[in-house]
């Protein structure tokens, strides 16, 4: 039989995929699941009994939340990426480990094909495809939802008529959930006017009164929270289950998909939004203005090339050998207030302070220099100003 390994998530079109591509195309399908950190042991158990009974001949869970956390989340830290200044690319950026983890699976057990459930009309078609061509160009490729175009009615009246009856009922809201956020999909993403209801985000409003928390850095990433130290991961979820509980972390994102088409998103990042925006401040009272600068065009280019599917193209390493290297004097404590829906950054305590130095305060006083060398140094930086208005005469 032809070997296949199927992404797989248990959802109505990878299950279509995994009957369809065993029964009617002769497959000798591996279902695939790569955990991102969205997944519980109790759900990773049913998914494995469904792909069975599907007729998949193997199923397999990849733990990939490290992986994840590593290859891509402490560069999206480091970077500050929040993409249109809104969304931490929570989604996208676990697509990429997913198709990478899926790949290697493949080439390890000798597969000739890989398939995915993706339709024709969305970005991870796109990440899924680019990734697996790249490190595998040999595998072939198999996508029937995309290439049948067909409509989920279709799906559940193949399945059904095959004996499988698992209730499809649609959901009012589609929940994505990984270590770095989760996004909601429903009927309101799809206009431009409506806000998501609060009843659409999975954690609802459980903490009003306020309280205080203190994440540590060391070098950029996140080593402990209130002093008690801990893997990055394991500190992003602790800060996840504290924050979200003040249903922190709620936005909707507006952005263009890699095919061309505008489209809204909502999501729920608690911590990821937290982190980034404390991480960010920490960066502010360490780092020179001009490597504040650089690093802000980096991090948002290196965010653009990760949703658009191109991490693998080797600017995205030197882009990350860029941002480690910022990260050196990244180290000190960020405090922080919880708030229902909102959260504040109150300070920083790090050794490499800047605001520390012994120069002056600032708007106060001075002691590394006199008066009449402010005077000359403001007299100095003036020129170009004084040559443009004399030559060209412009006093507007």
């Amino acid at each position: 039989m032809k070997k296949l390994v199927l992404a797989y998530s248990g959802g109505l079109d990878t299950s279509y995929c995994a009957k369809y591509l065993s029964k009617d195309q002769g497959f000798e399908v591996h279902a695939v699941s790569v955990n991102t950190g969205g997944f519980s042991d109790e759900e990773i158990a049913t998914i494995n009994s469904k792909a069975l009974e599907l007729g998949a001949t193997t199923y397999t869970s990849i733990n990939a939340v490290k992986t994840f956390y590593e290859k891509v989340v402490k560069y999206l830290i480091f970077g500050n990426v929040l993409k249109n200044n809104t969304y931490p690319l929570s989604v996208s950026a676990e697509r990429i480990v997913q198709a990478i983890e899926i790949v290697n699976y493949a080439k390890k057990i000798g597969a000739k094909y890989i398939a995915h459930g993706s339709t024709g009309a969305g970005n991870d078609q796109v990440r899924f495809d680019m990734i697996f061509q790249i490190i595998a160009p040999e595998i072939e490729i198999i996508t029937p939802i995309r290439d049948n175009k067909l409509s989920r009615e279709y799906e559940i009246e193949y399945l059904q008529k095959n004996g499988v009856d698992y209730p499809w009922n649609k959901a009012k809201y589609s929940i994505n959930k990984g270590l770095w956020g989760t996004s909601v999909g429903g009927e309101e993403t799809l206009t431009s006017n409506l806000p998501l209801p609060d009843s659409a985000y999975p954690s609802q409003l459980q903490e009003k009164n306020p309280s205080e928390v203190t994440l540590t850095f060391e070098k950029g990433e996140l080593v402990a929270i209130d002093g008690k130290k801990d893997h990055p991961v394991a500190n992003i979820e602790k800060l996840e289950a504290m924050a979200s509980k003040y249903a922190i972390g709620r936005d909707i994102h507006v952005g263009d998909t890699i095919i061309g088409i505008k489209g809204r998103v909502g999501f729920e990042a608690a911590a990821a939004l937290i982190i980034i925006k404390a991480h960010h401040l920490l960066e502010k009272h360490t780092l020179s203005k001009w490597q504040q600068y650089q690093k802000e065009q980096q991090g948002n280019f290196y965010g653009m090339l990760l949703h658009e599917g191109n991490y693998l193209d080797e600017v995205m390493r030197n882009i990350e050998a860029f941002l480690t290297d910022t990260q050196k004097n990244v180290s000190g404590d960020v405090f922080v207030s919880l708030y229902p829906f909102q959260f504040r950054l109150n300070g920083i305590s790090s050794e490499h302070d800047l605001m520390n130095a012994s120069f002056g305060s600032y708007g106060e006083m001075h002691k590394g220099w006199t008066a009449d060398e402010a005077k000359g140094f403001i007299k100095i930086i003036s020129n170009a100003g004084k040559i443009y208005n004399h030559v060209n005469h412009n006093n507007d």
